[in-house]
C-alpha cells in the first residue's frame, strides 16, 4: 500500500511546480528538466529559474523538513543538464534548420524565436548566447536558432558553456546562500523566486538600454 501511494504521488507530479518536481525526482530530475528546457523545444514551459533557486534552497534543509538535497551533486547535475541540453538543441537546429520550429503552433514559442534571432543579430553571438540563458523561452529556442543560422560550433560551445555555468551555479548558490542565512525561508519562497527571475533579466535589460542609447547617439551624429 505504501509503495502504491508513493508511486501515485510521483505520477501526480506537477511539471510546472519546482517543489513538486524536486520531491518526485530529486537531484537527477534537475538535470533532466534543464536538458529538456534547453535542448528540446517541447520543454520551453519548464520552470528552470525557480527550479534552480528552490533546489539550492532545499540543500540547506531549512525550507522543507521532508526534503533535503546535496549541494555538490545538485551543482553537477544542473550544469551537465543545461550544457548538454543547449548543445543538443544547437545540433538539432544545425541539422533540421527551422523545420522543427515551423511545425510548432505555439505563439509563445514563435515569439521566443523572434526574440532569439533579434538577440543574435543585435548583440553578436557571444553576448546573445550568454544573455539568452536568463530569459525564459528564449533560452530554449536560441540554441536551435543558432544552429540553423550556422553560428560556428566552437563559438557556440564556448559561450553556451560560460552562460550555462553562470546561470545554473549562480541561481543554485543564490538559493543555498539565502536558505542558509534566513530561518523558515520557505514562507517567502514564491515572492523570492519572482524577485530572482526579475533580477536574472537585468543583464538583458541593461544591454537593451545601452544599445538604444548607442543607436540614438549614432542618429544624432549622423
Amino acid at each position: 500500500m505504501t509503495t502504491a501511494l508513493h508511486l501515485s504521488s510521483q505520477l501526480a507530479v506537477n511539471v510546472l511546480d519546482a517543489r513538486s518536481l524536486l520531491a518526485a525526482f530529486g537531484v537527477l530530475g534537475v538535470g533532466v528538466v534543464l536538458f529538456a528546457e534547453t535542448g528540446l523545444l517541447v520543454g520551453f514551459f519548464l520552470p528552470g529559474d525557480s527550479l534552480l533557486f528552490t533546489a539550492g534552497l532545499l540543500c540547506t534543509g531549512s525550507a522543507d523538513h521532508g526534503l533535503k538535497l546535496s549541494l555538490g551533486p545538485l551543482l553537477v547535475s544542473a550544469a551537465v543538464g543545461a550544457l548538454a541540453g543547449s548543445q543538443c538543441g544547437y545540433l538539432l537546429g544545425r541539422r533540421a534548420g527551422g523545420a522543427l520550429l515551423a511545425r510548432s503552433r505555439s505563439a509563445r514559442l514563435h515569439e521566443g524565436a523572434r526574440r532569439a534571432e533579434e538577440l543574435l543579430e543585435r548583440y553578436g553571438h557571444a553576448k546573445a548566447i550568454v544573455l539568452a540563458r536568463f530569459v525564459p523561452v528564449v533560452r530554449t529556442v536560441l540554441n536551435p536558432m543558432a544552429g540553423a543560422l550556422r553560428v560556428p560550433v566552437r563559438t557556440f560551445t564556448v559561450w553556451q558553456t560560460a552562460g550555462g555555468l553562470l546561470w545554473t551555479l549562480g541561481l543554485t548558490l543564490a538559493g543555498y546562500a539565502l536558505g542558509s542565512s534566513v530561518p523558515n525561508v520557505d514562507r517567502y519562497l514564491l515572492p523570492m523566486v519572482a524577485v530572482i527571475v526579475a533580477l536574472s533579466l537585468i543583464p538583458l535589460a541593461a544591454e537593451l538600454v545601452r544599445s538604444r542609447r548607442a543607436a540614438k547617439a549614432e542618429e544624432v551624429q549622423g
